[in-house]
């Protein structure tokens, strides 16, 4: 497992997401989605492979042998992920006022009327769980 120190870089995090999305796969499954992705730099698949042998080695991904190759997994979900990178701005950005972070978020960008909508059945759901516990 990943320690908490390391947090992954920019092109790590694009590693993860390919994996989230395809699951289990190669070094070559990888390198040909990343050189897919929309403003990414290209890169050779020799950089793709030590990309993944070090993210292996800082335990963001687990690898097993498939015959000749090796299949990589993450190590971590993406909700995982996306709970410890907002838990730490919450906590660092906003002193542990989750309040604080929703009301920049609305504040800052257009929300839709059906989004509005959808999180206020959110929040209805989540006082209703607590006035059932």
């Amino acid at each position: 497992m990943a320690s908490s120190k390391n947090k992954p870089t920019q092109r790590e995090l694009d590693i993860l997401q390919i994996l989230w999305r395809l699951g289990p796969s190669t070094v070559r499954q990888v390198h040909e989605a990343l050189n897919q992705l929309e403003n990414a730099k290209k890169v050779g698949y020799t950089t793709t492979l030590k990309f993944m042998q070090l993210m292996h080695e800082k335990g963001f991904l687990s690898r097993e042998m498939d015959g000749q190759s090796h299949i990589y997994t993450p190590t971590i979900s993406e909700q995982e992920n996306v709970s410890r990178v907002l838990g730490k701005i919450v906590d660092t950005t906003f002193k542990g006022s989750t309040m604080k972070l929703v009301m920049q978020l609305l504040g800052n960008k257009k929300t839709s009327k059906k989004e509005l909508k959808e999180i206020r059945e959110f929040l209805d759901d989540l006082e209703n769980q607590e006035e059932d516990a």
